[in-house]
């Protein structure tokens, strides 16, 4: 039946039902000439009846409810519409006629009408759905849905209701064993996730929707995996807000991503503290089109800056961030700025231009074997351009300094880590000489990121393999590109000057793990489908990165998710000496040999 007329349709069954419903109580409750003489009385009055029927009915908005989703909030409305009804009904009858109807029979008219009415309703939500399930296309996606609570039939409901022509669910997985073997939205909870691949091969499904938003990450991580080797698309509700806001619908999932196997605690982030520190605060972040850079904008400008300077040294990047957040936020209070952090002459006459008052310095050089075969490279931008714009935001006065570092610089074994560590060393003696906070933030991979190997794996798998891995026993930590550029706001909010955080950055991912679940979320099976090459350690690479050295400890603060590390002091006195010493390195040799003096935990491991 179309839309537009069913409103008038069930109108139309409503004055029948209130009609006959009054005509047959009569019968129910009299015999005879008792029966005949009720009845003349009670037909004058159903035009009156009906009037006053109808006009709760609409105003219970029972002609504008989707009947073929009816559930209790419906059934609860007819009976709010029906008794109201009865009882208006009954109530201006007496007053305006002077004659009671018998109470009993008032009673009754209320039953029936709420029986018919409300039987009315199911049968025709019965009816709409088998004819959806009957004009399913032959064509038409089977999906498993896993989770069986409000979440599930709510995207149960969308699918059946705006999708019904390209999916078509099977069935539902849920780990409640109440739900197992019964039906959710009249199809069968076939049982716990242990049953995916069975349900998956029985029902040839060919996607998957993960629509349990309250699970916890490591749960939806372990379910994800089971998703993986079953070669479906997987896809899952974006978040709890979803389901708050009634928004599970087809059109709001996204696909399952690697993020989803990392079985990492979401970030709670004080909002409040953080927004103290930038809220109308002029903030500068320098390599600001890069990854870290890029998303560490993002975030700064939810916090309402009076002005965010995006610094850069490469152009397109720039470019594209400026051009990003423009379209969000307005031109007004974005500043593109092209310029090196090495450029000592540049970068003071930035600081006197825009004066900020916050610094996110995250520009630096971070591919591990670029950098070893070009180590004064390294040397100039991440140590001479940490120590020149550093200590240009103690000379400006610059409230906060907060330098991005890597767990790299624990126990190097390469050049790009090394001159971290050295940096992170800089920022520890310019907070002796300056009244402006230096804070350092220390963390490992992050996913995305132009050098992580996640952006070259798809690349490779979506080129039919091999996909590379350097050793079966390479770990890596990981967190996601926003994670970490929210933790990196978070700790500056708790920064007093001096100290190096450190993210916790959950348990370590083996690379080739990580390798098996991508190609697995493609749909591809590894060593089947994809081959996986194994191509030994590059230079400057170890298997395993730590977040501290041995010597090195950890002091809780007050956030869960971020430590303090404990660090000796540094001379800055010695330190100066020893950096003005680079100038004088002639060759490659040189600058190692420099690097491990003031790095003595340095041991490259292709020398």
């Amino acid at each position: 039946m179309r839309k537009h007329l069913l409103p008038g349709f069930l109108a139309l069954l409503d004055v029948i039902i209130i009609t006959a419903v009054s005509i047959l109580r009569v019968y129910i409750r009299f015999e005879g000439a008792a029966a005949e003489r009720h009845l003349n009385l009670i037909v004058p009055k159903l035009p009156f009846a009906i009037a006053v029927y109808l006009l709760f009915f609409m105003f219970f908005n029972l002609y504008r409810r989707v009947w073929r989703y009816a559930g209790i909030r419906e059934l609860l409305a007819v009976a709010a519409a029906t008794f109201f009804g009865s009882f208006t009904f009954y109530t201006l009858n007496t007053l305006v006629t002077g004659t009671r109807l018998p109470r009993s029979g008032a009673v009754l008219v209320f039953f029936l009408v709420l029986a018919f009415t409300g039987l009315s309703r199911l049968a025709l939500r019965f009816l709409i759905m088998l004819s959806a399930k009957e004009s399913f296309d032959g064509e038409a996606l089977p999906v498993l849905i896993v989770g069986a609570g409000d979440a599930g039939n709510l995207m149960a409901r969308d699918i059946t209701q705006n999708h019904k022509q390209d999916r078509r669910i099977v069935g539902f997985i849920d780990d409640d064993k109440t739900k197992q073997g019964s039906l959710c939205f009249g199809l069968k909870v076939f049982g716990g996730r242990e049953m995916i691949e069975e349900a998956v091969e029985r029902y040839d499904v060919k996607e998957i929707i993960i629509a349990i938003p309250s699970l916890s990450p490591r749960e939806i991580a372990k379910i994800v995996e089971i998703c993986g080797r079953t070669k479906c698309k997987t896809k899952i509700i974006p978040g709890v807000y979803s389901l708050l806001e009634q928004n599970v619908k087809l059109d709001n999932l996204r696909p399952v991503g690697v993020e989803d196997l990392l079985q990492r605690d979401p970030v709670v982030l004080e909002v409040e503290k953080i927004a103290g520190y930038l809220k109308g605060r002029r903030v500068m972040v320098t390599g600001a089109g890069g990854s870290i850079g890029s998303e560490l904008c993002r975030q700064v400008m939810q916090m309402q800056p009076e002005t965010l300077v995006l610094l850069g040294k490469g152009e397109n990047s720039i470019y594209e961030i400026h051009g990003e957040l423009a379209a969000l936020y307005g031109r007004e209070k974005l500043i593109p700025v092209i310029a090196s952090v090495r450029d000592r002459e540049r970068m003071s006459n930035i600081y006197d231009r825009f004066k900020p008052q916050v610094v996110f310095h995250a520009a630096a050089h971070k591919h591990v074997p670029l950098m070893e075969a070009q180590p004064a490279e390294a040397v100039y931008n991440n140590i001479y351009g940490s120590w020149r714009t550093g200590r240009l935001a103690g000379e400006k006065g610059v409230e906060l300094f907060i330098m991005v570092s890597t767990d790299k610089a624990v126990n190097p074994t390469s050049v790009m880590g090394a001159t971290k560590r050295v940096a992170e060393k800089v920022m520890q003696a310019l907070n002796k000489q300056f009244p402006t906070k230096y804070v350092t933030v220390r963390f490992g991979n992050v996913l995305g990121s132009r050098g992580s190997v996640v952006p070259l794996f798809k690349k490779q798998i979506e080129a039919g393999g091999p996909v590379t891995v350097t050793d079966p026993e390479m770990k890596r930590y990981f967190m996601t590109i926003p994670e970490a550029s929210q933790l990196i706001l978070q700790a500056g909010s708790m920064g007093e000057g001096g100290e190096v955080f450190v993210l916790d950055m959950g348990e370590p991912v083996k690379i080739v793990d990580l390798a098996k679940n991508m190609i697995r979320l493609y749909g591809y099976e590894p060593e089947q489908d994809i081959r996986i090459a194994f191509t030994g350690l590059r230079p400057g690479e170890k298997l395993f990165e730590e977040l501290l050295t041995a010597e090195e400890g950890t002091a809780a603060t007050r956030h869960s998710q971020i430590y303090r590390a404990i660090l000796r002091d540094e001379d800055p006195a010695a330190l100066r000496e020893q950096l003005g010493r680079f100038v004088n390195c002639k060759n490659d040799n040189e600058y190692i040999e420099l690097l491990k003096e003031l790095v003595p935990t340095y041991n490259p491991n292709h020398f």
